[in-house]
């Protein structure tokens, strides 16, 4: 039985348009994107949304909560846990760049789970953020009217960077016309806070054991692309959201980006340390 890799038919052509030199690489945006996780009595379970079958890029793909880097992301913000220094040598950018990618996490979260990594002092973290006026400035923030810098002061917040830990990092391939380089972030789901679909990319949500996610990977039967199922496996051997948040610092965040050969008359199709996604595809024919 075929697995729920996501592969886009059209994919074929635009890597052989890649290796003839007639296919110029679109330059990926930043991007951040949040495995959220809450303890159950059978170990952590991970939020995840259904992406809308008529979005243009994975629709129907299982995802967690994330999106681009917005400009005014870099905007100054009350900031507590690690310093931006500390963040720019874990991901490997400058303090304002580590700044941008961190907030565009946390602000993505609250865009699209309606949950919110900040409090009103370093040590607290806001509780039920459910309310008409948090709505209206959750809208807000969608529709780019309000920045999160201008979010967070209005509320007198401050950004938890201690909640988030650096989990990976994946570029989308070279021949994708929508090319993210996406940092994945773990955190905990804060007490009193609750998620829901506030996402319009989405048409559903679960809270889902790893181990769970990646059997119905297996089986065919959820959709996600190769840097989610990725981390799903990653996720599976914790026993709670604190012990795989702890291990998050000694992660490797080198980049993985997908590589593709052509070799004896067919396109080999790979991600560098994840052999499970290799593809082999014949000229003309479907991926095997």
């Amino acid at each position: 039985m075929a697995n729920g890799q996501w592969y886009p038919p059209e994919w074929p052509d635009r890597i052989r348009a890649l290796a003839e030199g007639s296919l110029t690489p679109v330059v990926p945006k930043r991007a951040a994107t949040v495995m959220l996780l809450r303890d159950t009595g059978a170990g952590p379970a991970v939020h995840m949304l259904r992406r809308r079958a008529s979005m243009a890029f994975a629709g129907g793909a299982y995802a967690y909560p994330g999106g681009g880097v917005d400009p005014r992301d870099e905007h100054r913000i009350r900031w507590a846990g690690p310093t931006r220094a500390w963040w720019a040598l874990r991901l490997g950018v400058d303090e304002a760049t580590a700044q941008a990618i961190v907030c565009a996490a946390v602000r993505e979260t609250y865009e699209e789970a309606g949950v919110l990594l900040a409090g009103p002092t370093d040590d607290s973290v806001v509780g039920d953020t459910t309310g008409e006026d948090w709505e209206a400035d959750r809208a807000a923030l969608v529709a780019r009217d309000l920045s999160f810098a201008e979010f967070l002061d209005r509320r007198g917040l401050a950004l938890r960077s201690d909640l988030l830990g650096a989990w990976t990092r994946w570029i989308t391939p070279e021949f994708e016309p929508r090319r993210y380089d996406t940092w994945f972030f773990v955190a905990a789901l804060p007490e009193g806070q609750r998620t829901r679909n506030a996402s319009t990319e989405a048409d559903r949500t679960v809270w889902i054991r790893p181990a769970d996610a990646a059997a119905s990977y297996d089986k065919g039967e959820l959709l996600m692309m190769p840097p989610t199922i990725a981390t799903l496996r990653q996720l599976t051997p914790y026993d709670s959201a604190a012990q795989a948040l702890a291990t998050a610092p000694d992660r490797d965040l080198t980049a993985v980006l997908a590589q593709a050969r052509l070799d004896n008359g067919e396109i080999v199709l790979s991600w560098p340390g994840h052999d499970e996604f290799t593809k082999h595809i014949p000229t003309g024919g479907a991926p095997a």
